[in-house]
C-alpha cells in the first residue's frame, strides 16, 4: 500500500492541509442553502423520540439527511486536493471513500425509509447490521490483497501482537462498533458534528506528523472542513440534522482511518466521547434488565445532563472540551511517549 507517503525529495507543506478544510467548508457552506430548503420542501424532517427529553419536541420536522452535504463535501475535496498534490488518488483514498459513502448509503436508506416512507425504525437493526458487515468484510479482503500488516500495536510502546486471520474481525468490530457508537452522539445539536471534527482533525494530525501519510491526511481535514461548515447550520438552533446518513458514515471512516494508520488502539482515545456514549446505553440496559434500576436518568449519556438540568449548549460545549482532552492525550502518546 503506497498511495502519498512522505517520500525523499518530496516537498509538501503545511498550507495543503490548510487549503483542504477551507475547500470542504466552503463547499458545505455554498451546497448547504440549496440542500437545506430542497430538504424542507420534500418534507425531509427529524421525527422525535417521545420518550426523549420534552425539550426536543420543538425540532421536529427540522430538516434531516444533511449529511449529504458532508459526504459530498468529503468526496470532492479529497479527490481534487490528491489529484493536484500527488499522482492521483491512493488505494488508501478509495478505501476511505468506500467506507464513507458505503456506510453513508446504508444511513441514507435508513433516514430515507424513516422521513420519506413515515416508517420510524428505518432499516432493521439486522439489515443495517448486514450492510455493515459486508462493507466490512470487503474492506478487508482489499487489505489482504495488498498484504496489508496484520498486527496490532500498543502505542507509546514496541508491542505488537499478530493476529493473522482474526485481524479480520477486528475490522468488522471496529468499523460497525465505530459506526454505531458516532451514531449514538448525534442527539444534540452541534454535539456529533464538534466531537467528529476534533477526532478527525487528531487522526490528521498523527496521519501527518507520524505515520506519515499525506493522501490520509487530506482525507482526514476534508471531513474537519466539511464538519465546520455543517456546524454554521447545525450549531444550536439546529438548522439541520446529519441525520444517519452522517453519523454512519462518519463513524466507518473514522475506524477506517485507524485502521489504514495502524492506530487501531488510539481509536478507543481519540474517540472516547463515542466510547463513554456507548457504554452509558450498555450499562443502562444491563441494569434495567437485571435489576430493574437505571443508572442514568436518561442514555446516552448527553441525554442524562440534559435531565439534569444542564441546558443543550452546555452539554454540547462540555463534550467538545472532553473531546478534546481525548485527542490532545491520544496525540500525546502517540507523538511524544
Amino acid at each position: 500500500m503506497g498511495g502519498l507517503v512522505n517520500k525523499g525529495g518530496e516537498n509538501v507543506t503545511e498550507y495543503i492541509l490548510i487549503i483542504t478544510i477551507a475547500i470542504a467548508f466552503l463547499i458545505t457552506v455554498l451546497i448547504s442553502p440549496i440542500v437545506i430548503p430542497f430538504l424542507r420542501r420534500l418534507k425531509f424532517g427529524q421525527s422525535i423520540r417521545e420518550d426523549g427529553p420534552q425539550s426536543h419536541m420543538k425540532k421536529t420536522g427540522t430538516p434531516t439527511m444533511g449529511g449529504v452535504m458532508i459526504l459530498v463535501s468529503v468526496t470532492i475535496t479529497t479527490l481534487i486536493m490528491t489529484g493536484k498534490f500527488g499522482a492521483g488518488p491512493s488505494i488508501e483514498v478509495y478505501l476511505l471513500l468506500m467506507v464513507l459513502l458505503g456506510f453513508g448509503l446504508l444511513g441514507f436508506l435508513d433516514d430515507f425509509i424513516k422521513v420519506a416512507l413515515k416508517r420510524n425504525l428505518g432499516l432493521t437493526s439486522k439489515q443495517k447490521m448486514a450492510g455493515q458487515v459486508i462493507i466490512s468484510i470487503i474492506f478487508y479482503f482489499i487489505l489482504r490483497h495488498h498484504e496489508f500488516p496484520t498486527y496490532v500495536q500498543i502505542p507509546g510502546t514496541n508491542i505488537q501482537w499478530e493476529l493473522g486471520w482474526g485481524y479480520a474481525l477486528l475490522i468488522i468490530f471496529m468499523l460497525v462498533g465505530a459506526s454505531n457508537a458516532v451514531n449514538l452522539t448525534d442527539g444534540l445539536d452541534g454535539l456529533l458534528a464538534g466531537t467528529a471534527a476534533i477526532a478527525f482533525g487528531a487522526f490528521g494530525i498523527l496521519a501527518w506528523y507520524g505515520f506519515p501519510n499525506i493522501e490520509i491526511t487530506i482525507f482526514s481535514l476534508a471531513v474537519v472542513g466539511s464538519l465546520l461548515g455543517f456546524l454554521v447550520f447545525n450549531a444550536h438552533p439546529a438548522k439541520v440534522f446529519m441525520g444517519d446518513t452522517g453519523s454512519l458514515a462518519l463513524g466507518g471512516a473514522i475506524a477506517a482511518i485507524a485502521i489504514l494508520t495502524k492506530m487501531e488502539v488510539l481509536l478507543v482515545i481519540i474517540g472516547g466521547v463515542f466510547v463513554l456514549e456507548t457504554l452509558s446505553v450498555i450499562i443502562q440496559v444491563i441494569s434495567f434488565k437485571t435489576t430493574g434500576k437505571r443508572v442514568f436518568k436518561m442514555s446516552p449519556l448527553h441525554h442524562h445532563y440534559e435531565l439534569m438540568g444542564w441546558s443543550e449548549w452546555r452539554v454540547v460545549t462540555t463534550f467538545w472540551l472532553v473531546g478534546f482532552l481525548f485527542a490532545v492525550l491520544a496525540v500525546y502518546i502517540e507523538v511524544w511517549v
